[in-house]
């Protein structure tokens, strides 16, 4: 119910007053003098550029970090937050960037350990499908997160949260790995909870959806407050220039390239799910050829996971033929055979398959760049060479850190993403193959990726996106197929694409029985 305390707007406190807040970490100043007021039942946008100060600004609200100085009052009283646990019981909810969930355990039982005071298990499994039916954001309480890919796992999240019923909700990037409709849902929710007089401060590096949303944002830089803005009045391309201090371009695909033979070949692969409950894949046909940027779009869980695990090698395919890279059977070779063969590749998650988060930048450069960047010497790690490969990761990718020695788990989202990106695609490899490249990054960081990728593309690597960012799909591909249901739709020149058929086929509508792995028609495409 919409508060009613029978004072004007301009008279209300403040839900949340920040005021002189800095926080130092070594070799960084993260927040410096920060001040942000949060008015009840408003929509606030916290903007910024990767490695701004957002991530730890919010992580002092919620009590997982204390400012070094600094105030903070909760309606107009002065509070100190000492943990999550005491947040939450003051009505502050969080949906995370990165995912605190426990893989070993269920989804009902990861979602009562967020509440303080969870009831029967039981009960709370019919509470999540009731909260997740009424909200779009649909659930199976008994399911292993595990066995999640990483859009159900946000789901979560998100639901977890929304049961707290919060006074204010801190959202992270929480449409990154949502489909359209779903991020359509979940604004109603946010409407409807800014109604009732909740307040939501919203980080999100998706400008048009700021535009759509939010009531005002506020522009951090360098971990300084440097603007504030109604973003309805601003244009996508504003608030990125706010955001970065400088303008900058968006890269985009140019027509009539060059292409040239196969350098990837997917022939009839038919997997089992990776995981007990994910999706298996059907009689998929593709090829990609040199100099080509190929496009699989789909909602999550549609087989994506069991797909790129048959790419990468983790999980090993019926027959050598399955796949082929750069003319050679790799369908029953391990990751390592298939990266000596010319291979890169770029999970979906970040933290624990992307990189160790424990292990430093230089270690996880290490990992997948010890042969190819020439970084071991009869089987000594040769540390300087290391170190400097890290470096120019960190350099090439303008990734914020604390130096080559920071562990990566220190890193924001979008920083880690870069230098994941960084470290496969400075090996130059001959077929690269990546989930969600631009995941958590903003705006001058994406075009950056997407030009770093168009290059690559343009000196004869083979690249395969799979992403269920259907802008950036459309913005940097040749071709574009759609995974439904474990199945691949026939492929289409990106530049004649119908994006409402995609959108269809995405959504599991719109598919015709000749659309699914026709042979003949996967080839004509390849050959156009």
């Amino acid at each position: 119910m919409a508060e009613q305390d029978g004072m004007a707007e301009q008279d209300r406190p403040a839900r949340l007053q920040l005021s002189g807040i800095s926080k130092q970490f070594p070799g960084c100043l993260a927040n410096d003098q920060v001040d942000l007021a949060l008015a009840p039942g408003e929509i606030h946008a916290l903007l910024g550029e990767n490695g701004a100060g957002k991530s730890t600004l919010v992580k002092i609200i919620y009590g997982v970090l204390r400012a070094d100085s600094g105030e903070i009052h909760w309606d107009g009283q002065p509070v100190s937050i000492a943990s999550p646990s005491q947040a939450r019981r003051m009505g502050i909810a969080m949906v995370f960037q990165h995912f605190s969930l426990f893989e070993s355990m269920t989804v009902a039982e990861n979602i009562a350990l967020g509440l303080d005071h969870g009831p029967d298990l039981d009960r709370l499994a019919a509470q999540v499908g009731e909260v997740g039916r009424r909200y779009g954001l649909t659930l199976e309480p008994e399911r292993v997160v595990h066995d999640l890919s990483v859009g159900e796992r946000q789901r979560v999240e998100i639901v977890r949260c929304l049961m707290q019923n919060p006074r204010l909700l801190i959202m992270d990037e929480p449409t990154s790995v949502l489909t359209p409709g779903e991020a359509e849902s979940l604004f109603k929710t946010l409407r409807q909870l800014a109604d009732e007089g909740c307040t939501i401060l919203y980080i999100s590096h998706k400008l048009q959806e700021i535009r759509t949303l939010c009531d005002r944002a506020t522009v951090m830089r360098a971990g300084r407050i440097v603007a504030t803005c109604d973003p309805r009045h601003e244009t996508a391309h504003d608030l990125a220039r706010l955001m970065i201090g400088e303008d900058f371009s968006r890269a985009s695909k140019t027509a009539g390239g060059t292409r040239g033979a196969a350098r990837l070949q997917v022939r009839g692969l038919s997997m089992a799910a990776a995981a007990m409950h994910g999706t298996p894949i059907t009689h998929i046909e593709f090829e990609v050829a040199a100099g080509e940027i190929l496009a699989i779009a789909g909602v999550a869980g549609n087989g994506q996971n069991t797909l790129l695990a048959a790419l990468s090698g983790e999980q090993l395919c019926a027959s050598a033929g399955d796949i082929r890279i750069e003319g050679q059977d790799a369908g029953d070779l391990g990751p390592r055979r298939r990266r000596r063969l010319g291979l890169a590749f770029v999970p979906e998650e970040r933290l624990g398959h992307g990189a160790v988060p424990e292990m430093s930048l230089a270690d996880n450069a290490l990992l997948t760049g010890y042969e190819r960047q020439d970084l071991l010497s009869r089987g000594s790690i040769m540390f300087s060479r290391t170190r400097d490969y890290a470096q120019r990761i960190v350099q090439s990718f303008q990734v914020v850190s604390g130096g080559v020695g920071s562990h990566a788990g220190s890193l924001s989202g979008g920083n880690l993403q870069k230098f994941i990106i960084g470290r496969e695609l400075l090996q130059k490899p001959k077929v690269l193959v990546v989930a969600h490249p631009t995941w958590g990054v903003d705006a001058g960081a994406a075009a950056a990726i997407h030009t770093a990728l168009l290059d690559l593309a343009g000196q004869g690597t083979a690249i395969l996106i799979v992403s269920q960012d259907l802008d950036e799909l459309l913005q940097i591909s040749d071709r574009i197929a759609v995974l439904s249901d474990g199945r691949l739709s026939e492929c289409m020149l990106t530049a004649e694409a119908d994006i409402g058929r995609i959108g269809l086929l995405m959504g599991g509508h719109g598919r015709s029985e000749g659309d699914v792995n026709d042979a003949g028609g996967e080839r004509r495409a390849a050959q156009t």
